[in-house]
């Protein structure tokens, strides 16, 4: 809470639409004006009126950590549902790698495991399964995941535009493999496909200068893998 007390200082209760004191006002000169908060009272929002304070008209808003419907009142004990990165203790993920443009997929495999590692994911609780490419990715996503052995799924591949329409194919097929395995078994599966032009755009994204997508794709497991088995069970 900052501090209200200053030489010549005109100071000033806030209090909210039912009367109750929220914090105070202070206004030291024709500059300088500070609002003093308490700690649950965060920032501003609608506009309250407030009486005259020297010679400016100050509207004040005051929202609280509370989650607010769109009549304007306040709902209570509304509860936020959020899969954590720390609690993956008994956590267990399969990641579906696809063989083709292994050059990128095993770097990418590599940012995933790390960052598994990382979040005290234990090594016996990772399995890798290799599939020729990325269209084949998705009908063994299915399968890991209604083994009832997973909680969550990653899917890497990389998908390389080519002279011809089979690259369009691919990645279709790829996506919508990997979005139906996740609807048919009730457990997340992540997309971790590549679908690039070039190579070049390719490495950039399996731990060059635009990162390793494995790696963010990883995270994204282990949140909803949580999510999943802490909240939604």
């Amino acid at each position: 809470m900052m501090a209200a007390a200053a030489t010549g200082a005109t100071a000033m209760t806030v209090v909210s639409s039912s009367g109750q004191r929220v914090g105070s006002l202070t206004q030291f000169n024709q500059n300088r004006t500070s609002l003093a908060l308490p700690q649950n009272l965060t920032h501003f929002s609608s506009s309250i009126s407030m009486p005259a304070f020297g010679n400016h008209r100050i509207g004040v808003g005051i929202e609280k950590k509370e989650s607010w419907t769109s009549s304007g009142k306040a709902e209570a004990g509304v509860r936020q549902l959020v899969g954590s990165l720390t609690r993956t203790e008994g956590l267990r993920f399969a990641v579906v790698v696809a063989r083709f443009n292994e050059l990128v997929t095993k770097l990418l495999l590599e940012g995933a495991v790390q960052t598994f590692k990382r979040y005290s994911v234990k090594e016996e609780d990772i399995d890798v399964v290799w599939v020729p490419g990325s269209f084949e990715i998705g009908v063994v996503a299915e399968k890991l995941g209604k083994s009832g052995n997973y909680h969550a799924i990653l899917c890497i591949g990389a998908v390389i535009r080519g002279d011809t329409s089979h690259y369009d194919a691919v990645v279709n097929s790829a996506t919508s493999g990997v979005l139906s395995a996740g609807l048919n078994s009730g457990v997340p599966c992540i997309f971790g496909v590549l679908t690039c032009d070039n190579m070049e755009q390719a490495l950039d994204r399996a731990g060059g200068k635009a990162g390793n997508k494995g790696a963010e794709t990883a995270l994204t497991a282990i949140e909803m893998a949580s999510l999943f088995e802490h909240h939604l069970k």
